[in-house]
């Protein structure tokens, strides 16, 4: 062996890609091993075509020798590679000629198993979760007949989704935990342990585990960190650790994370440059970068990823609330996702549609039941007390409020801990607990100012300073449906009422329908004398 060999494989073994690129190529014509080990250094530096040439060349090297069964793994891993980049077509024609390999040797081997994922992931993909967890079961078996830890941990990973997806999240996550070991003790190869590691930390997002989220995305930070000219995981990182910057109230640092993460992901385009863009548009949401928000949702659409529920809540931000709830009704026929129902709740409250917003509590309550995570069960909380109130039920919307601010506090979420406050404090407000009320939402305004959330810290001066400020009272109106009533206390009808605030008469309708019940009356001329006894209305 060269002395150039010794020092590309031991670079290669040290995780130092592109010394061990280097090297290689200084040594010249390499042995049938090294061309998997080029391919490999190859991928992790992000040099694509190089990466296919060199899994080409050990498929090749593998059928010159005889070795179908080594011939057909390194077909797969072509064809994963190329599955990676998005390169559907290219990476079909290798998987299938992996088949082929398989089936005309006749003999089980470890590309068996292998060959069994991307079924799995489309059986995941296409909504068949048992499916996905026999396939599973099947590849687990065969990695462990051909000692294969690469090929276990691809489908212990697939186990944990299926059984997430099948609603046994215990298990999933379990499942999910054991994998996560092997990487982290280095019992797995790079390509393997990347994916793993993103996989097993999106899985932990969308269960809202961020607690487990948090201890793994710390993993992979190491992990990546260790090494330096890591291309393909480097920006998936930053989107997650981004987004437990953000719960954490780091916003500023979340928003820097962000934006190196698209920078990262962008060239060439990385399947989770969506992510990264409608990361970075939360962001700007919540600071009240208005056009830069919108723009982040922009790329975030045009790279796959829907910008639902945050542009509706930036459509809300901007006061049109109407295109809010249009868009906020419209994503609920596509997904019942937990972001999605609470950001409906926060939507369909605000136009007066309360049986819309509590449909979606519901909805949200009956996720967190059957969950294990302490934020789904805030959120459900919050979400729940937010309805009660906007009812007129506010003795029972303020013991779900007072659950969801102890969760956000234990949780260490202050943007959350702040929300709920306001929504407290309006709600023992209208009780006439001036006191409570004041220090709620001196507390909301403290972190709101802390973090940069200028349209939350906008919205509660407006409710609670100047000229504007609408008089306490206990009809439970929203604000809409005040200006609801006082036009047709002024005689006009729904029509032209719709016509005033540029609202559907379908929405008048609903939000008549809503004053006539909280005023408890079934006429205009009572809606309107029963407003002037509030003190909602002035002679």
């Amino acid at each position: 062996m060269t002395h150039a060999l010794k020092t590309a494989r031991e670079a290669f073994d040290r995780g130092a890609w592109t010394q061990s690129l280097d090297a290689f190529a200084a040594a010249g014509q390499v042995e049938r091993e090294d061309h998997e080990r080029v391919a490999v250094a190859a991928y992790l530096i992000g040099a694509d075509d190089q990466c296919e040439r060199a899994w080409e060349a050990a498929y090749r090297a593998a059928l010159a020798a005889g070795d179908m069964a080594d011939a057909a793994r390194c077909a797969f891993w072509l064809g994963l590679c190329l599955l990676l980049r998005g390169q559907m077509a290219h990476a079909g024609g290798w998987l299938s000629r992996a088949v082929s390999i398989v089936a005309e040797a006749e003999v089980e081997c470890s590309a068996s198993g292998y060959l069994l994922i991307p079924e799995l992931l489309g059986a995941l993909d296409g909504g068949d979760a048992a499916h996905a967890r026999d396939l599973a079961l099947q590849a687990i078996q065969t990695g462990k007949r051909f000692d294969d830890a690469d090929l276990w941990a691809f489908a212990v990973l697939g186990l944990g989704q299926a059984l997430i997806a099948l609603g046994d999240t215990i298990g999933g996550t379990a499942r999910l935990d054991e994998v996560m070991v092997s990487i982290t003790a280095g019992e797995v190869g790079p390509i393997t342990s990347g994916v793993v590691y993103c996989a097993v930390i999106l899985e932990c997002v969308a269960l809202f585990d961020l607690a487990r989220a948090a201890e793994w995305t710390g993993a992979l930070s190491d992990w990546c960190d260790a090494q330096p000219d890591l291309v393909p995981y480097r920006g998936q990182c930053l989107v997650h650790r981004s987004q437990l910057q953000m719960v954490a109230g780091e916003w500023s640092g979340a928003i820097t994370t962000a934006d190196a993460a698209c920078r990262r992901l962008t060239e060439p385009p990385h399947p989770a440059l969506g992510l990264a863009y409608y990361q970075l548009g939360e962001l700007h949401r919540l600071v009240g970068a208005v056009d830069e928000a919108a723009a982040a949702y922009q790329h975030a659409s045009r790279h796959g990823h829907d910008p639902v529920p945050g542009l509706a809540l930036l459509e809300l931000a901007r006061g049109d609330v109407e295109a809010a709830a249009a868009t906020i009704r419209r994503a609920l026929h596509e997904s019942r996702s937990p972001a999605l129902l609470a950001a409906a709740v926060e939507v369909l409250r605000t136009v007066g549609d309360f049986a819309g917003a509590r449909v979606a509590a519901e909805d949200l309550t009956a996720a967190a039941n059957g969950a294990q995570s302490p934020v789904l069960r805030a959120m459900a909380a919050q979400a729940t007390g937010a309805v009660l109130v906007a009812e007129g039920e506010r003795d029972a919307g303020l013991a779900d409020l007072r659950a969801a601010a102890l969760a956000w506090q234990s949780l260490r979420m202050p943007y959350e801990a702040a929300r709920t406050a306001v929504l407290l404090g309006l709600a023992c407000d209208a009780l006439g607990d001036r006191a409570s009320a004041a220090l709620e939402l001196a507390n909301a305004r403290a972190i709101f100012t802390e973090l940069g959330a200028r349209p939350d810290l906008a919205r509660l001066n407006a409710l609670t300073t100047g000229p504007e400020r609408a008089p306490t009272d206990h009809s439970g109106l929203s604000q809409r449906e005040r200006e609801v009533l006082a036009q047709l206390a002024s005689g006009k009808t729904n029509f032209e009422i719709a016509a005033v605030l540029h609202i559907s008469r379908h929405t008048v309708g609903r939000h008549v329908e809503n004053v006539f019940a909280k005023l408890e009356v079934t006429s205009r001329a009572a809606a309107t004398a029963r407003a002037y006894e509030l003190g909602l209305l002035t002679r």
